[in-house]
């Protein structure tokens, strides 16, 4: 039954509607005349409290609320790959084709688009299909076959009728399945609940790293396909260049970024950048396999608050077709101040800095979505959903409600620096500040596919950078020359690192990817160079004569210096340091002969 009822109470985003005793909870109702989207999100008695997703203003009590009978939901089919959306799944290109510049209120354009596409079938009649099962493929773009699936809510049976190979439009009638008195007719295209996270048939561990090429990340700080991260930082601190880093270079197949509360400049700059940018893989756009939801802060902010939901669910989607997805949310502090407004409007008892009660668990929700999975149906398939959310505190602060609550969800934590960022070092993250929980998981897949000794060299090269954080202290109280040799070096070979390894360029063609092969030549160089260095000290060398060596140098532009395809180079440069070293100690013996 559909539920109608009228308006009695308006309060920004919040409608509060009478006569609405056939409504179920998160029902999409269209609300006064010119039917704007809004989602009914507290029941009491007959009285809906509507969570209005367009401008309110212009709104009196007594006009219309109908309901839909359905929950907020995406359209998901081909078509969507390379679409720019806003928070409720409605494509902005046809906006601006159908209203202008400005988004009308109440408009309302189709998803996906209703074109003609080629349909190759995968399955035949007799065969029998479950639900997530792949029916057939779609050449979406270049870089993405779409694989059409059943719906995860399709019940079990066999193909009695299936279309050929052939052009059909996303409402077409492709296959016919029938089983235990049901029958299921599938088109290109299914609808599914925002809010509902779709099923899968196991979740596995995460021990398969997402290889994104920046050192700091893939070395220190990883993530895994199927993980959760957040990177907090104060304005200016780079969350935004880092994200577009990783969406850019990541080894995933299908990439979302969601701008949820940025500034307009800031998503300006992310769909004028991703159309030009190249995919490292193919050299064609990376629009072909990106996806964006943009809820800037000058759209709705209801809006704002249903757009991650939107894509992730979307996000899931490409997941069950066998992909490797990476979903980027800037910033989830935007997205809970929409929660903070909306709670106010509704007259709920705030909790700590105003924000509602239930931020911790709206968090968690949207962070357990993330996973590599096994999909449903047939053939059999794995895929997964990376989610890293950006942070904004306040000042920088990490202790603020949004931040600590995000904490307990992920398990990598990139924190950015306002000091780093300030000197220009480049990515910002604070390397004794961040964490990651998938370091020795990983593991694994580092020394079967790359090399046997990385584990060991990470260890080696991130206990320098521990051991240089203590003495840091020394040397504000006393100075440098406080230090023996020995401390001396590790300061000096700790600045090698944070210049030739943690810093990374991201407009320089060589450095801007680092292959996890030369991440580890990389590594290897600096261990070796301390242990070298180490000797050479106890064999009676000057520091200063080892800070002189040319390999220095040589060593740190190593990053922008050799390629990745051509890392013989690397073997050479150590080769070159050792010999350095060899001729070193050489003229230490014959410095000690002519004394005597």
């Amino acid at each position: 039954m559909q539920a109608k009822g009228k308006i009695i109470w308006i309060s920004g985003p919040a409608v509060k509607a009478d006569g609405m005793s056939s409504a179920q909870m998160y029902e999409t109702v269209e609300v006064g005349k010119d039917k704007i989207v809004g989602e009914i999100i507290r029941l009491t008695g007959d009285t809906a409290f509507i969570q209005v997703y367009e401008s309110t203003s212009g709104l009196t009590p007594g006009e219309p609320v109908v309901g839909t009978g359905t929950p907020l939901s995406v359209t998901l089919g081909p078509g969507m790959m390379g679409t720019i959306y806003d928070g409720l799944q409605r494509p902005l290109d046809k906006i601006a084709a159908k209203a202008g510049s400005f988004i009308t209120r109440g408009i309302h354009v189709a998803p996906i688009p209703k074109k003609k596409w080629n349909f190759i079938p995968e399955v035949k009649v007799g065969d029998t299909v479950h639900a997530g099962s792949i029916l057939g493929t779609v050449k979406e773009t270049d870089l993405i076959d779409h694989k059409v699936l059943a719906p995860p809510t399709a019940p079990s049976g066999k193909i009695t009728e299936v279309v050929k190979e052939g052009s059909y439009d996303k409402d077409h009638i492709i296959a016919i399945a029938e089983g235990k008195g049901n029958k299921s007719e599938f088109t290109m295209h299914h609808d599914w609940p925002v809010r509902q996270a779709r099923p899968f048939t196991k979740r596995y561990d995460p021990e398969l790293p997402l290889v994104t090429g920046q050192r700091v990340l893939d070395t220190f700080f990883p993530i895994t396909k199927g993980g959760t991260g957040a990177i907090p930082g104060g304005f200016g601190t780079g969350k935004t260049v880092t994200l577009h880093q990783v969406a850019s270079w990541s080894d995933a197949s299908v990439v979302f970024h969601i701008g949820c509360g940025e500034r307009g400049n800031e998503m300006t700059e992310v769909l004028i950048k991703f159309p030009e940018l190249k995919d490292p893989r193919t050299g064609k756009s990376l629009m072909e396999r990106t996806v964006l939801v943009a809820n800037t802060s000058n759209m709705p902010v209801a809006a704002r608050e249903a757009s991650i939901y939107t894509g992730i669910t979307m996000a899931e989607y490409y997941r069950d077709m066998g992909y490797d997805t990476v979903l980027v949310a800037d910033s989830t502090s935007r997205w809970a101040e929409a929660l903070r407004e909306l709670s106010g409007r509704l007259e709920e008892m705030p909790a700590e800095e105003g924000y509602p009660s239930y931020l911790a668990s709206r968090l968690a929700e949207f962070y357990e979505r993330a996973g590599r999975v096994k999909c449903l149906g047939s053939p059999d398939r794995d895929g997964s959903v990376t989610v890293i959310g950006a942070v904004s505190p306040p000042g920088g602060d990490f202790t603020e409600p949004v931040s600590t609550h995000t904490m307990r969800c992920i398990k990598t934590f990139w924190a950015l620096d306002t000091k780093l960022a300030y000197s220009r070092h480049y990515p910002s993250i604070n390397w004794m500040t961040s964490y990651s929980g998938y370091s020795e998981s990983i593991d694994k897949w580092w020394v079967d596919n790359v090399d046997a000794d990385r584990p060991k060299l990470r260890l080696e090269t991130y206990t320098i950078l521990q051991r240089e954080d203590v003495l840091k202290e020394i040397v504000r109280l006393l100075g440098p020359e406080a230090l023996p040799d020995e401390e001396k070096l590790i300061l000096d070979v700790a600045r090698m690192i944070k210049e030739g390894f943690l810093q990374q360029m991201a407009f320089d063609k060589v450095d801007r990817y680092c292959s996890p092969e030369k991440q580890v030549k990389m590594m290897k160089l600096y261990t070796d160079f301390y242990k070298e260095s180490q000797k050479a000290l106890k064999n009676g060398a000057q520091l200063e004569t080892i800070r002189a060596l040319p390999v220095v140098s040589s060593i740190i532009r190593s990053k922008y210096e050799i390629p990745d395809d051509d890392l013989g180079k690397m073997d050479e440069l150590s080769k070159s340091m050792y010999s350095s070293f060899k001729e070193l100690a050489n003229k230490e013996v014959t410095a000690v002969v002519d004394t005597k």
